[in-house]
């Protein structure tokens, strides 16, 4: 979970089974690391891989915040979380950044009171844990067909990248964990089905040229597995975390020529689908209902950041008519 020292002020679980105590005993003793790093084994029992992972980067920056020493239930104060947010801006991250961490602390700590390890005192409450807006994440149709008929050197890295780009776009924006874990038996009669690992929604998608074209330039696998991100029994999350790296980074060295100040990812390809279909005039519960969200609010803030423009050019035409 973390390679840091941590340094606790009580090994309360086992010194209290050594020493016979209750369970509620033990548990009223157990210090903010131990419950947090509990927390993320029990995360990762319930098969919830990434939310877990977000909790260890969390717990990895408290840990260095805190130079590796614990914390005690009443030291989460106030105080003890501006210091953090603090630390947290002089090491360079922007607010979304500050306000994940945040979030992340505060859960932990707001589930620790349920189990009744400490009363509420409301630590958080002048700390930023808002959401920002971010800069455009989506390309245009433009972009997208520049990048298709790209020459790039055939089964390269940057060939691989770029069709797993276009396989996100093709297939409405598909999630690139998504696309891993697909299997070959998901594919039957010409539509393919599979389930969103986020949220357990199924989705259909009809098959398409498009699609069969990117899949039949790579050889198959004895996996099972759709596309050649996870290529071999085991360690099955590590490489897709270790393609999703290799492709976001070789998606930034794409010679797109005019279009070099933008810089693509896997993110970058299921943004775009959704801000294109937005200006083709599909309806935002058709948009919403593509791309698995579990409500149309979702889809909102997920198109927050569309460009100005279309919102100038609709202005104009309601102007137009004056």
């Amino acid at each position: 979970m973390t390679s840091m020292k941590i340094k606790t002020k009580s090994d309360a679980f086992s010194t209290g089974r050594r020493e016979g105590y209750p369970v509620h005993k033990v548990a009223c003793r157990q210090s903010f690391f131990q419950f947090m790093q509990d927390e993320i084994t029990r995360l990762e029992e319930l098969d919830k891989i990434r939310t877990s992972e977000t909790y260890a980067a969390t717990f990895r920056s408290i840990c260095s915040f805190r130079s590796g020493n614990d914390l005690t239930w009443d030291e989460i104060d106030e105080e003890e979380t501006l210091r953090y947010e603090a630390y947290l801006k002089r090491n360079g991250k922007s607010m979304n950044t500050v306000s994940f961490y945040m979030r992340i602390f505060r859960a932990v700590y707001n589930r620790a009171v349920e189990r009744g390890l400490t009363p509420q005192r409301y630590p958080f409450r002048h700390v930023y844990t808002g959401i920002g807006k971010t800069r455009k994440r989506a390309v245009t149709l433009d972009v997208i067909k520049r990048l298709k008929y790209l020459q790039l050197p055939l089964n390269s890295s940057l060939d691989f990248a770029r069709d797993m780009f276009l396989f996100s776009f093709y297939t409405r924006g598909m999630s690139f964990i998504d696309m891993a874990y697909l299997k070959k038996k998901d594919l039957k009669d010409g539509v393919l089905v599979y389930r969103r690992r986020k949220t357990g929604q199924q989705l259909c998608i009809r098959w398409e040229k498009c699609m069969q074209d990117i899949i039949e330039k790579y050889p198959l696998t004895e996996t099972g597995y759709l596309l050649p991100i996870i290529t071999r029994q085991g360690d099955e999350r590590r490489q897709y975390i270790n393609a999703i790296h290799l492709v976001n980074c070789k998606l930034k060295e794409m010679p797109l020529h005019t279009f070099r100040a933008l810089r693509l990812s896997m993110y970058v390809a299921r943004h775009s689908w959704a801000s294109i279909a937005l200006r083709q005039h599909i309806p935002l519960s058709v948009i919403s209902e593509s791309m698995g969200h579990e409500s149309e609010s979702t889809t909102r803030i997920y198109l927050a950041s569309l460009d100005n423009s279309v919102i100038d050019q609709a202005n104009a035409r309601i102007l137009k008519n004056l």
